[in-house]
């Protein structure tokens, strides 16, 4: 499809799994199939053809707005939907959530979005399979499920980083581990962001409110829901361990410090004496004891060697050393 149009498929009905055409999709009956159409609505076409839907302002500006939260509203017969999805785009943050918001009711479903989605691809590539949803419950539980399921794999792969760098951070190597371990909070920060009003949507559509959804339909939407529940608990157990580990690194880097400065510290303690005694005979004054005799030298520096080593016995003594 072109002009903004990215899917526009019938999902139930003789045609099921076909794809529309911009004449055919105005001529469409509602009696025909229940249809899918989805856009992309920065396009100037697909935004003229939301506000010209037939749907009330509410609805076409919900489906058109740039900043969403994930939500769901009912709107008449139907409901508003804006979910996010992991984005799994090409040389893309996967932490930048990608939203798409849906008006659906019994007879058409509305969609739109700014960046593909994968999981939005993945159930219109099995309604042109003929193995897709054929009713408007069952696409909106298509959608959530595999929103979902992207965001279970993708927290399993932050929870495969988190754990290797627990073991380096273990194991003693330590370089570069601070601005990974950031990296990883800024994202379990990002997706919390979305997860908890998505998991609040999910909820509200299984109210009895929802009646798009027949009794199949809602267990497998509660079962989805469940499972975002664990996501957002393991993400937050993720999170917690991110902390604990950036603590434990913080906690070593400390200790190194301190080591260094403890060490720079007793060098300082051992030549601070030793050069208090070379700074006061090296005063360019008449009187300096040992001028004129050849072993001065020599006798200075045996004094100064016993007094590094008295230095040494005390330290050991007090067990700084």
């Amino acid at each position: 499809m072109h002009d903004g149009f990215i899917y526009s498929l019938v999902l139930s009905g003789a045609r099921a799994g076909s794809t529309l055409t911009p004449e055919e999709l105005e001529t469409w009956d509602p009696t025909d199939g229940l249809i899918w159409i989805h856009l992309r609505y920065r396009h100037k076409k697909a935004r003229h053809w939301v506000l010209n839907s037939g749907l009330n302002k509410v609805e076409s500006d919900a489906l058109l707005a740039q900043d969403t939260r994930p939500r769901a509203v009912l709107a008449g017969e139907g409901v508003l939907l804006a979910l996010r999805g992991v984005n799994l785009n090409p040389n893309s943050a996967p932490e930048d959530m990608v939203a798409v918001r849906i008006y659906a009711d019994k007879q058409r479903i509305i969609s739109t979005c700014d960046r593909e989605l994968l999981s939005v691809k993945d159930v219109a590539e099995l309604i042109m399979e003929g193995a897709g949803p054929t009713t408007t419950g069952d696409f909106i539980v298509a959608v959530c499920e595999r929103l979902t399921t992207r965001k279970v794999d993708f927290i399993d792969t932050l929870e495969e980083q988190l754990s290797d760098l627990e073991e380096q951070v273990v194991s003693g190597n330590v370089k570069d581990l601070r601005t990974d371990i950031a990296e990883l909070r800024r994202q379990t920060v990002a997706l919390r962001r979305y997860l908890g009003p998505q998991k609040e949507a999910f909820a509200k559509m299984l109210s009895d409110q929802f009646v798009l959804f027949n009794e199949p339909e809602r267990l497998k939407m509660r079962e989805t829901t469940d499972k975002l529940i664990r996501t957002i608990e393991d993400l937050d157990a993720l999170r917690d361990r991110a902390n604990v580990t950036q603590e434990e690194l913080l906690s070593q880097q400390s200790e190194q410090l301190n080591k260094r400065l403890y060490f720079l510290s007793l060098v300082s303690a051992i030549f601070l004496p030793l050069g208090f005694l070379t700074g006061l005979l090296g005063v360019n004054i008449g009187g300096i004891p040992g001028a004129d005799n050849t072993w001065a030298f020599a006798t200075f520096c045996g004094i100064l060697i016993s007094l590094v080593a008295l230095q040494m016995a005390l330290f050991y003594r007090f067990k700084w050393l």
